[in-house]
């Protein structure tokens, strides 16, 4: 027996319920996981929000996990190869992360990256692919300069290490009076811009005479879009994560776990970006932690503010 959080219809989180069910033994190609740690990211609560194709309610929640394989199915290799008991594994994506356990296909399992805790790894697949589309679609390469908006943000911050990685300048937009915010975003390489009025020039500022070759925007505002039209020359080098309307209307690129192509890429990138966790080269900074029980309140948390880092429920 495991408790699990279910959203039972299409609704606000108010409504979902935290119940004690079942966990199948593994089958052939699946493992069973005893949840160590709950990744929480606002798309848990927005994708079940209201009626979307495909959805069949009840839903269980959360995307991915960090945890301990404790059975193992027939012909299950995971991710990244052979798994046994014992082993310290994530998964991403699957469904019903918000747990104590979970059966799961192996496919979807990798070892879990050495230097991160089992919240920081609980919190590394969704952004981190997410990041990984964005920089891919966008053709950015080695010595370009490139706008961030919402820099210090979940996928801001694996941008922010991803592009360091590959030799990427990148400007990214904060807060006008968030100082932790800029620090976290010079922390990572990056050169922080206060948005607000005048934010075309102090990106020009920062830039200091180098053209800004693409955008990426995780914030959505008709300010961040406007300053991104303006300042990237090719409208294909644009991407959001939050303004489909806009990309529709303006000719620029709009990208989504839930779109088959997105979905694709981001299983080929987790390993790549596994990789990079388990150098120390991409870091989860975590701000708290809520037992598995508070999990109302700790999605509330993440939707209503800046929560200053990753959120992740415990058993």
């Amino acid at each position: 027996m495991a408790m699990r959080w279910t959203a039972p219809a299409p609704g606000p989180i108010e409504t979902w319920k935290f119940d004690e069910v079942d966990i199948p033994a593994p089958g052939p190609g699946e493992v069973t996981v005893r949840i160590l740690a709950a990744g929480i990211n606002p798309a848990d609560a927005k994708h079940v929000a209201a009626t979307r194709p495909g959805a069949e309610f009840p839903v269980p929640i959360g995307y991915e996990l960090s945890g301990e394989v404790t059975a193992v199915g027939p012909d299950a290799v995971g991710g990244s190869g052979p798994l046994a008991v014992g082993d310290e594994v994530v998964a991403f994506r699957v469904q019903g992360a918000y747990a104590t356990a979970l059966t799961v296909p192996a496919r979807d399992v990798f070892a879990k990256p050495a230097p991160l805790s089992h919240p920081e790894a609980a919190n590394l697949l969704l952004a981190g692919t997410t990041a990984a589309e964005m920089i891919q679609v966008t053709r950015v390469v080695e010595g370009e300069t490139v706008l961030l908006h919402a820099a210090s943000g979940a996928v801001g911050v694996s941008l922010l290490q991803q592009a360091r990685e590959l030799g990427v300048r990148v400007i990214g937009t904060v807060g006008p009076d968030a100082e932790e915010s800029a620090e976290r975003v010079r922390r990572y390489g990056g050169i922080p811009v206060a948005y607000g009025e005048g934010l075309r020039e102090r990106v020009e500022q920062a830039a200091a005479g180098a053209p800004i070759a693409a955008a990426w925007d995780a914030v959505g505002t008709d300010e961040a879009i406007e300053v991104s039209l303006g300042l990237v020359a090719e409208r294909d080098r644009i991407v959001t994560i939050v303004s489909p309307d806009r990309a529709k209307a303006d000719g620029f690129l709009w990208i989504a776990g839930s779109r088959p192509e997105s979905a694709r890429f981001r299983d080929i990138a987790r390993a790549r970006v596994l990789e990079l966790a388990a150098s120390g080269a991409l870091e989860v900074p975590v701000a708290r932690t809520y037992p598995l029980a508070e999990a109302i309140e700790a999605v509330g948390f993440v939707m209503n503010g800046h929560p200053g880092g990753k959120v992740a429920l415990l058993p």
